[in-house]
Formats: structure tokens, C-alpha cells, sequence
């Protein structure tokens, strides 16, 4: 039977999940693990590519608003609920028709400011809403959290390990394309070069990698299209990988990126580009 996902998309899917990206937090009289919104995006972006899913905001309603005393000093302030209702949209590199999941969240901000209340539940009910949609294709969104005796959650070190290399801290937002790369030059982490490694082979730093990312994902179609292919020829990528989100872990990754884009975009469109992302 066809299946719409490669095998290297399953692999991933089914992989346990990283008890390093679980968090938790009290509800409550209980502890709720759970992770966070842009760890989901950035496994999406790894698993599926780049511009192999799309988030589509559905439907967003404010619930609830109501003045309310806040702290322990009980200073006036406003509570406000939103509702949220999300689809996820994945193109399998199959060429079968599209994958399509629904979720629905929930978010309460509470603020002095009333403007600020309304932007903090509404942020939190669409993150919750896309958590909830992208955690039924598998346990690295959080699907093996549902599972009160978490059997398909890891804590060994060996995959703690891999997921450094290829994981950064929550993703900082970039000023523009080629800046951004030129803004966190790679550090060689852990490891440090020597006479007997290339320096252009030392693993680039978690946040480095993040950064790419962030930056690859802001660029326009075309331009994205091109950079992806012009990587898979020069780094053989093979024809079955549907991403080379998880290939991008060296020095030399970093560099050939930051070379493509100064060479196809210039120093003039650095705004204009920003203003896309």
C-alpha cells in the first residue's frame, strides 16, 4: 500500500519523543507536560520541509473579557479568552493529495493593559490550536505526551545528543536575509577544530542552525526553490531526502548559504526581503 510519507518522514514520525523538549507546568493541582509552540514549528520544519506545510488560522473568537484584580497587591487589570481553530495543510513529496489536520485551542491573557490582554490569549489559543492539529501526525508534537505513562518519551543521551545538533533555543526573530546569517557566525560548539579536522566540517552551533532556518523559511518561493536545489547538488543530497532542513549542520553549510544568498540577492533588497518575514 502507498503510503504519502518517505521513509524517511515515517523514521522521524515514529521516533520517541526527546524528554529534553518536554516542559511542564502547574494546572491547576496537576503537572501538564507539553511542548513548546516553536519547538512543534521547528519539527515541522525538519520533518516536512520547509515549504512542505502551511498553517491556516480557520476561525479566532474572543470568548471572554472582564475587569479583574491581578497580583498580590490586586492592581485593576483585564482577563481575556480567545478560542482558536487552526489547519495544517501537508504536501506530501509523494505527489499524493495533501494531508489535511484541524485543532482547536484555547488562550487567556491577563494584563493591566487591555490591548495587551487581547494579544497574549490571542496568541495562545492559535499556538495551542496548530499544537493540537500537528500532534496527530506523530509523537515529535507531542503525541506521546497523551499517554499518562509517557512509554514513547526518551531521556537517553544518545538522543539528546542528536537533537543538539540539529535544535536551537526558541528562534530569534531575524532583521534580514543575508544579516541575519552574518549577524550569528558559527561556533564550533563542543567540538573544537585542530590540525587533523577541517574547520569547514566543525558542527555549527544549535543557535546557528536555528538561525538558517528562520532565515531560509522567510525567503520568497523562488528564491527558496532555487537555494534548496542548488544545495542538493552541492552537497548530493539524495533524490528520496523531502527536506534539507536536517542537513544543514556544518560550517561549510553555513558558509555556501550565506555565499548563495549574497550572490543572488545583493546588499540593496536586505528591507525589502526583512519586510516578507
Amino acid at each position: 500500500m502507498a503510503t504519502a510519507f518517505s521513509a524517511e518522514q515515517i523514521a522521524a514520525l515514529s521516533a520517541p519523543l526527546d524528554r529534553a523538549k518536554v516542559r511542564q507546568r502547574e494546572q491547576g493541582r496537576a503537572t501538564v507536560s507539553y511542548i513548546e509552540g516553536w519547538q512543534a514549528i521547528a519539527e515541522a520544519n525538519r520533518i516536512f520541509g520547509f515549504d512542505g506545510w502551511q498553517r491556516q488560522t480557520l476561525q479566532l473568537c474572543c470568548i471572554h473579557q472582564g475587569e479583574r484584580s491581578i497580583g498580590r497587591d490586586h492592581r485593576p487589570g483585564w482577563g481575556v479568552t480567545y478560542t482558536a481553530r487552526v489547519r495544517i495543510t501537508i504536501t506530501p513529496p509523494s505527489g499524493e493529495p495533501a494531508l489535511i489536520r484541524e485543532g482547536c485551542g484555547a488562550g487567556h491573557g491577563i494584563d493591566t493593559d487591555l490591548g495587551q490582554a487581547h494579544e497574549s490569549a490571542l496568541k495562545e489559543a492559535e499556538t495551542d490550536a496548530m499544537k493540537r492539529a500537528l500532534m496527530t501526525f506523530g509523537n515529535p508534537f507531542g503525541l506521546a505526551l497523551y499517554d499518562k505513562q509517557q512509554r514513547e518519551v526518551t531521556s537517553s543521551a544518545a538522543a539528546a545528543i542528536g537533537d543538539q545538533a540539529r535544535r536551537a533555543p526558541a528562534p530569534a526573530r531575524h532583521q534580514s536575509v543575508v544579516r541575519s546569517i552574518q549577524g550569528r557566525r558559527p561556533q564550533s560548539g563542543p567540538v573544537q577544530p585542530s590540525d587533523s579536522i577541517d574547520p569547514a566540517l566543525v558542527p555549527l552551533d544549535p543557535a546557528a542552525i536555528q538561525q538558517l532556518h528562520d532565515t531560509i523559511r522567510s525567503l520568497p518561493r523562488p528564491l527558496l526553490e532555487g537555494l534548496s536545489k542548488a544545495f542538493r547538488k552541492r552537497f548530493q543530497i539524495p533524490p528520496e531526502a523531502s527536506t534539507i532542513a536536517d542537513r544543514i549542520t556544518q560550517r561549510r553549510h553555513h558558509d555556501w548559504i550565506e555565499a548563495f544568498l549574497v550572490r543572488h540577492q545583493g546588499q540593496p533588497k536586505h528591507e525589502r526581503v526583512a519586510a516578507c518575514g
